[in-house]
């Protein structure tokens, strides 16, 4: 799956305990009412977001994942995330597709029936 929009935050890198890392980032999609989505970069996609400034815009791949847990107290709650596995920067005129309007030639459209003059009907029915 692919989301698109300018970039709102860029975090910074976290790591935890185990030695696991991430890193997150807010786009601001572009739609009729925008939203704020934030998407996680793990391990080693981290390293995509150093080149990328706020305002920006772009294109990125992502996977979402959710989750289930049980807490101590025995109820079950289930969770969502949005993880990014690759990131490309849209020129800002690419945001919004284009739309080809149709030529209006008067020259080569005709109204008239090609086969009026044809009284030669070999068809079977």
């Amino acid at each position: 799956m692919e989301l698109q929009g300018t970039v709102k935050k860029i975090f910074d890198a976290q790591t935890f305990a185990s030695g696991f890392q991430k890193r997150e980032m807010v786009i601001l999609t572009q739609e009729q009412y925008p939203q704020p989505i934030n998407i996680e970069f793990l391990s080693d996609k981290i390293s995509l977001l150093d080149s990328l400034k706020e305002g920006e815009n772009v294109k990125v791949g992502i996977n979402i994942r959710g989750r289930e847990w049980v807490s101590p107290q025995g109820e079950t709650k289930y969770f969502n995330s949005i993880t990014g596995w690759r990131v490309e920067k849209v020129l800002d005129n690419g945001s919004e597709p284009t739309q080809a309007s149709p030529s209006q030639s008067a020259s080569s459209v005709s109204n008239e029936n090609p086969f009026a003059g044809d009284d030669d009907d070999d068809l079977p029915f």
